[in-house]
């Protein structure tokens, strides 16, 4: 049973090491920065008894807050004698405004300070993806009709960051992802059907392939991919006729530098709008095709390029697309976090701009060990 589940049921309050699986080199500081790593030996030797708070907050924007179980486990496997830190902490999914304070750690500053910059990072890369994923996963509800937004970011960066990537997007709102490793936290397994390598492979035939893949992986739902010859209407009406029933969708994923035939072979309808990639239009054109021929029940999904403003503009249009799959534009990280030490001994004593900001929406964490093989 994944500790998620554990989690959702209410045994465990946070996610631990169990899930996260460090690298055991954050312990030898290879993944601090340098200075930080001198201030603990210097703590040690002049400053041994010191206790500090350390407070980390953003301030950039409204966010979905995600991190702070991985932060929280980070310290309690890493710092010297957890168990005698205080930390206080917001949960994962909480929404967060500038400045507010997430997270608090408190104690000897050689027991924790070199994790500082690692907790900084994890923070700021949870955090701008689950917002990222929540701001889209709106706008596609702008309609007032829930469309399922897939999480398609494999090919946008180090395949290392999958599983976090794909946990935050779940803390965001995104239950369909693309690979096995961006489930590996939270949920079962990656869902997709079929590229365009896979189309090549039938010489283009968009219904060969589709029959292979249902031969091969009949209880999957029928998605055929249907811009491979750049002919996205006849496509899908060929799909279509092919496996009546069986077909539970068609995909657009049309290059921003293409026109589809089905304009080329309609000079009529252009000159008011951009032709190119999946427009408004062509899905329009593909949807009345659909029913006219009594593929009603046949769904639309596009994928290629696809933002939060992109959704909102299909959504305000009232374009009849059922499912968005969206990649690049949720792991951009605009959201940074500071970790600042805002107390010395019980006393405020920060940097000039920074002072203690306490947050009676942080709960006390206890202290769990982190035993990976439990």
């Amino acid at each position: 049973m994944k500790e998620i589940t554990k989690k959702l049921n209410g045994d465990i309050k946070r996610l631990t090491n169990k899930t996260f699986k460090f690298d055991e080199r954050i312990k030898e500081g290879w993944f601090s920065a340098v200075y930080f790593l001198k201030t603990k030996e210097i703590a040690e030797k002049k400053q041994p008894n010191n206790h500090v708070t350390m407070q980390f907050f953003q301030k950039t924007s409204e966010a979905v807050l995600c991190g702070t179980d991985e932060a929280i486990a980070l310290v309690h496997t890493f710092a010297d004698e957890p168990e005698k830190l205080e930390i206080h902490s917001l949960k994962d999914g909480d929404k967060i405004g500038p400045y507010e304070t997430v997270l608090t750690i408190s104690g000897a500053y050689q027991q924790f300070g070199f994790l500082e910059g690692i907790i900084d990072g994890i923070l700021a890369r949870r955090t701008s993806v689950a917002t990222n994923v929540y701001n889209v996963v709106k706008a596609a509800n702008s309609s007032r009709k829930q469309k399922p937004v897939i999480f398609m970011g494999d090919r946008d960066d180090h395949y290392t960051q999958q599983a976090g990537d794909g946990y935050a997007a779940f803390i965001g709102g995104s239950t369909a992802q693309a690979t096995h490793a961006m489930n590996e936290w939270w949920g079962k397994e990656g869902m997709g059907t079929m590229p365009h390598a896979m189309i090549q492979m039938f010489r283009g035939d968009v219904v060969a392939a589709s029959k292979a893949y249902h031969e091969i992986y009949p209880e999957d739902e029928l998605v055929a991919l249907v811009d491979y010859n750049n002919d996205v209407i006849t496509d899908s009406l060929k799909v279509a006729h092919a496996f009546g029933e069986e077909l539970e969708a068609v995909r657009i994923d049309t290059s921003r530098t293409l026109v589809d035939k089905y304009f080329l072979r309609n000079h009529h309808l252009m000159g008011t709008f951009d032709p190119r990639g999946t427009n408004p239009e062509l899905v329009f054109a593909l949807r009345k095709a659909l029913d006219d021929e009594g593929f009603s029940h046949v769904k639309i999904m596009v994928s290629g390029g696809f933002t939060e403003n992109r959704i909102s503009y299909f959504e305000e249009k009232g374009v009849p697309v059922d499912m968005y799959g969206v990649g690049g534009s949720l792991l951009r990280i605009n959201i940074g976090f500071t970790g600042d030490n805002v107390l010395f001994n019980g006393v405020p004593e920060a940097k000039e701009g920074r002072r203690y900001r306490p947050n009676q929406r942080m709960e006390k964490v206890e202290y769990f060990p982190q035993d990976a093989d439990e």
